[in-house]
């Protein structure tokens, strides 16, 4: 491997970081998906969202992206493609970026995303290698994005319940930026299609600690508790468990619905932060005030074999 490529696939990282010199890095990343939502300009929106913040949860700052398109254009009308566009270009646009240009293609499905290039120090790179015995574990956004989206599917979403999982997928990570300044700030990344369970564990194994988790703590977003534990589980949910559940260790006293939410996948769900004890009220205080309102501290990080704990 290139010496300057500071980081790259050995670790399941959230971006590619290649240094340019002592002061800059390049932050490059690429998420794509079929729509997740019936609204044109909700789904570019979300999916912009969750391509940035992979570039925000290494402490970047982007600079400008590219689109990744690929469309049905003998059946979905011009007016939905350019609907969908709009909302990519409408949530660079809030994240103070261009979209430079990209590539499309005639596809039988759906596909939107970007392609973002970011900046960042060298420095003061966040990745999911740092996390030390002793640190807070924080999640910046409620869980529960995944199991809203299995819902608008079967036709039992509220129109409240899709308001709150198009506000919360579509909220930029851009604390990221900010907490890259922080050497109190040990690692970073987002939770998405592997669920809390399966980045927290991509954290343990990189950074070789345990972490525990108290699922009271955890920010959820209320009509998602409601459908899982009305049975309604995302299947992703179950192949997350299948991949992820040897390492983890319940407390008997848990919920079944409990157990099935920390899986459940998120699309441009919130980061996942590993701080000094001392650090935490920062912490929240930035996340906070950058409309992450449901950020909250729900665990540790201990010495031990790279394990989770749940209760």
């Amino acid at each position: 491997m290139p010496a300057d490529l500071i980081v790259g696939s050995e670790t399941a990282d959230d971006a590619a970081v290649y240094r340019l010199n002592d002061e800059q890095a390049i932050v490059a990343t690429t998420d794509f998906f079929m729509p997740i939502v019936d609204d044109a300009r909700d789904y570019g929106r979300i999916a912009a969202a969750n391509a940035l913040s992979d570039v925000y949860a290494m402490g970047g700052k982007p600079l400008f992206a590219l689109a990744v398109v690929g469309m049905p254009i003998a059946k979905l009308p011009e007016e939905t493609i350019r609907a969908i566009l709009a909302g990519g270009a409408q949530m660079c646009a809030e994240a103070g970026i261009p979209i430079a240009g990209g590539h499309s293609i005639d596809a039988p499905e759906p596909i939107y995303g970007l392609a973002v290039i970011g900046l960042v120090h060298p420095a003061q790179i966040k990745r999911n290698t740092g996390a030390r015995a002793g640190d807070v574990l924080i999640l910046t956004k409620p869980l529960g994005i995944g199991i809203l989206s299995a819902a608008l599917k079967k036709g039992v979403l509220s129109a409240a319940g899709y308001a709150k999982m198009v506000r919360w997928a579509t909220l930029l990570n851009r604390v990221g930026t900010r907490l890259a300044e922080l050497p109190t700030v040990h690692a970073m990344t987002d939770v998405t299609g592997f669920g809390l369970i399966g980045h927290l564990l991509e954290i343990c194994r990189a950074s070789q600690v345990a972490a525990e988790i108290e699922c009271a703590r955890l920010p959820l977003i209320a009509e998602a508790v409601t459908h899982v534990q009305q049975g309604l589980i995302p299947g992703a949910a179950a192949r997350n468990w299948a991949s992820f559940g040897a390492d983890v260790s319940l407390a008997p006293e848990l919920a079944e619905w409990q157990q099935k939410i920390i899986a459940d996948p998120q699309t441009s769900g919130g980061l996942l932060i590993a701080c000094a004890p001392e650090a935490s009220a920062e912490v929240l205080a930035l996340a906070q005030a950058d409309g992450a309102s449901e950020a909250r501290v729900i665990g540790c990080f201990k010495a031990g074999a790279p394990r989770l704990s749940v209760r």
